[in-house]
Formats: C-alpha cells, structure tokens, sequence
C-alpha cells in the first residue's frame, strides 16, 4: 500500500509539473458527464478537466462523448492530486482557434492584438501585421513567384551555397504541440470524408455488425474498426433484444455527412433486409434467375414475398425453400422466427390473389380491372384463415398484390346473390351492380358504369343491346 501511495503520488507530480505550465493553451477533449455545476471533459487516459459553469457559454450543450476545444484557465495542485480548470468563455480560445486555422497567425507574420467577446453571441478582434505583403484581414501572403532554375545548374555551385535550418527560434513545446494537433485534425478530417465517400452509394446494402451498446432511443452498432452506425428505435423490430457483442444483419437506411463525421443509420425493419437475406442464401437470386419482385411485411410476425423464375426449368419457391427447407430456414432465423410465405407470381391477376392469401385456400377470385378490387370466395372453414389474426393474413396479401381484397364465405355470397336475383329487374334498369352473367351462372358482383346495366370489362359491355346477360353468348 505504501509503495502504490507513493506511486499515485508520483503521477499527481508529474501530471501537475506537465500542465502547471500550459495555462492558456488550446486543448481538445472528450465531454464525459455533465451536470448542473460543472462538465468532466476528459483529456487522455487517467487525465481529466473540469469545465465549470461559469466558464461554459449559455446556450451550448455539452453531451456524453461530444468532442470540444477550449483553453486551460488555471492548474493547482491538492491533495487528491493536480486540479486543471478549462474555460469555453476566455478570449484567449478566440486566439488559439485563429492560430490553429491561419497559419500566417502561428507564423508570426499577422497577430490579434485584441479580443472583444460576448460568449455565445458576437466578437470583434483587432489584427495587425509583422510582414510586407500580408494582409491582415484575409492572412493572405503575396510571395513573388520563384523563377524557374534548373537544379542541374546548381550542382557546381554547392560549396557557395548556405544551407541552414528555417525552423524558428521560438518553435518550442506548445508550438509543436499545436502543429500536432493541427495535423491530427486534418487526418481525422480526412478519415471522415473517406468513410462518407465509401458508404455514400452503399444505401440499401445488406451489412453485418456487432453491437456495442443498448438503449432506450437507439442501438450502436460496429461496422470494422472505428466505423460505427446507428440502429434507432424506429428501426427496431418489437420485440428484439440486441445484446452486448451480439452480430445482427442490417441494411443501410440513409448515410448523411455533419461536422462531427458520417451518420450511418440502419434498419431491421425494412422490407429491403429481406430481399438481401434471400440474395444472401439463394444462389438463383444472386445469379439472376429467380427475382423477388414486391415484399410485404410486418416486423417481427409475417412477411409474404413473390418471386418469379427467368429461366426454364427452374421453380422459384422452391429455390427459395431450399432442401428441405434449409434455405428459408436460415433467413428466419436471422429474423428471430418471423414467419415468411413465398408465393409465385402470376401476371394473371385472379390466380395471383388467390395464391397471395395462401395458407387458406380459395375457390373462386371475381376481379373489377379498373378498380384493381378482387372479391375472393372462400369455403365456409377456410375464412378465417384467409383473413388471418387481427386481418393480417388479408393485410398482406393486399399490400403483396396492389389489389384491394375483399373476402367472403360461399354462403355469404350465394345469400347476397338469391337476395339480388336475376330475372326480377326491368331489362332497361341502369346502374347499381352488373347484370351480367358468367360462366359459372353467377352474376358479376362488380358495380356497373353509369348509364349502363354492365361494368366496365369489355366482354360485359358487348351485351349491350342483347338479349342474353350470358357472358360468350353475345
């Protein structure tokens, strides 16, 4: 205990000699809590400053993990070791910031003699300059240009050439130290517009990351080393826990630029997500020859997917399935047991509804073409089904297909159809719904144009001025 006393000790020293020096020097920390009386701002490992309140600007924000700039106002040395004091309100940061953003001012060419602050809101600096050709408004430097040698002719005149060091004279620690700092910005400055430029046009690609940490408005997700993106809540499946060190699978959202680098946000939502799980474990996807055109989905219970084959010979939901279903298997499980239908597409809109509303089966589809409405009958056992918890099965297959899906049980439709009837109407009544019988011997349940006994498919039409409703005995 006594040597590790003595050792604590020591660092204190060293740390209080390191900075009692350094008072009024720009610094760059990272906001580590903040309270109603002071922020703790963190300046490398084990080394931390207070900011005060009465030293930070009304107005500003100080949030956890926020990086920010201000100059040291006072270090004293106490019991528990060196206390450092920074300041977000001392003119002095005005001048450490223009000399880290001119470098005519770090060179001594232009100085600010004067600062005039009202922190938050306005400042008025004097300049003047030490240099001919220097303006001291701009900093811009006019250097005459060189002329043209050819170093070639130099050689034979070496010996009478003087060589000396430019470095000046006064280029000392806090010197360098800023030229570092400078340097360590414009790198960072760089990684983050290389990490824009690479995930710029990557929207809508399926990543994988590991999550680092959880809360109530979003998760923090590691993409590789030092890029990170944002899962929020809004993005969130119901339901879903993310772990600590767990990997999930996402897509890319949006990827927006702002002064404290890229915003790369993902969704475990989006329809998209599953399109690229497919992709991920069905070669004939990734190949080409099987698409999936249109999704519908609802997180975290049932999706529905049609996809359709290119090239002969191959059946796309069984592609999709996998041996044994070992396929579609695995894309579940990535989606915590979200249940998926796969159905084939047909550009005949009838057969595709009635495959849409799979698992129920379906014994008849009437379609109105120009409302894009289906009225699917079912048998009597088989509604339920077809409209599925709380309409989801319905739900999905409307949103699968573009139609509007009106269901209904063989005896509520042969009930609707007896209380219609046929033969009761005047032949010259027009409007309500159409007169027209199909194949079956039922009545179109479609509604009819004004000023006509037909609705609008052109077959219906043709009976105008007949003597038969039959359709194809016109």
């Amino acid at each position: 205990q006594v040597i590790l006393q003595r050792i604590r000790e020591a660092e204190r020293d060293m740390m209080f000699e390191e900075y009692r020096d350094r008072v009024g020097e720009l610094i760059t920390g990272i906001v580590q809590q903040s309270d109603s009386r002071y922020t703790l701002v963190q300046l490398r490992e084990r080394v931390e400053a207070l900011l005060p309140k009465s030293e930070q600007v009304d107005g500003e924000r100080y949030d956890n993990s926020q990086r920010i700039k201000a100059v040291i106002k006072e270090v004293s040395s106490s019991t528990r070791g060196p206390s450092i004091i920074v300041s977000r309100r001392d003119p002095e940061l005005i001048k450490k910031l223009f000399e880290l953003e001119v470098p005519e001012i770090a060179d001594g060419l232009v100085e600010i003699t004067n600062v005039a602050r009202e922190p938050g809101y306005r400042s008025k600096i004097a300049v003047v300059s030490h240099a001919d050709g220097v303006d001291p408004e701009t900093g811009e430097v006019i250097i005459p240009e060189a002329p043209d040698i050819d170093p070639a002719r130099l050689s034979d005149f070496e010996d009478q050439i003087e060589i000396r060091d430019v470095t000046p004279h006064d280029f000392g620690r806090i010197a360098a130290q800023t030229a570092k700092q400078v340097i360590l910005q414009r790198i960072r400055e760089a990684e983050r517009d290389m990490m824009f430029e690479e995930y710029r046009d990557r929207v809508g690609e399926l990543i994988t990351g590991i999550v680092q940490q959880s809360d109530s408005r979003y998760t923090l997700v590691q993409l590789r080393e030092r890029v990170e993106a944002l899962l929020p809540k809004s993005e969130q499946v119901d339901g879903e826990r993310y772990d600590h060190s767990q990997r999930i699978k996402a897509v890319i959202k949006e990827v927006s630029s702002s002064t404290r680098g890229p915003s790369i946000i993902v969704s475990r939502r989006d329809p998209e997500l599953i399109k690229k799980l497919f992709e991920l474990e069905v070669p004939e996807i990734a190949d080409g020859l099987v698409e999936i055109t249109n999704v519908a989905r609802e997180p975290g219970y049932r999706s529905k997917i049609a996809v359709v084959s290119h090239a002969d010979g191959v059946d796309p939901v069984g592609a999709c399935v996998g041996p044994r279903g070992s396929r579609v298997r695995m894309v579940v499980s990535e989606l915590r047991g979200e249940k998926i239908d796969i159905i084939p597409y047909n550009d005949e809109p009838a057969r595709f509804v009635a495959k849409a509303l799979s698992p129920a089966r379906v014994r008849e589809v009437l379609v109105d073409d120009d409302g894009k409405q289906a009225t699917v009958i079912v048998p009597d056992d088989q509604l339920s089904l077809a409209i599925g918890r709380e309409g989801q099965n319905a739900r999905l297959a409307a949103r699968l297909t573009g139609w509007r899906v009106d269901i209904r049980s063989e005896t509520e439709f042969s009930k609707q159809e007896s209380e219609a009837g046929y033969g009761e109407e005047d032949a010259e009544d027009v409007g309500g719904r159409c007169h027209a019988i199909l194949a079956n011997g039922r009545r179109c349940p479609n509604a009819a144009l004004p000023s006509s006994r037909y609705c609008g498919l052109d077959s219906h039409q043709a009976l105008e001025g007949k003597d038969t409703d039959v359709v194809g005995q016109a």
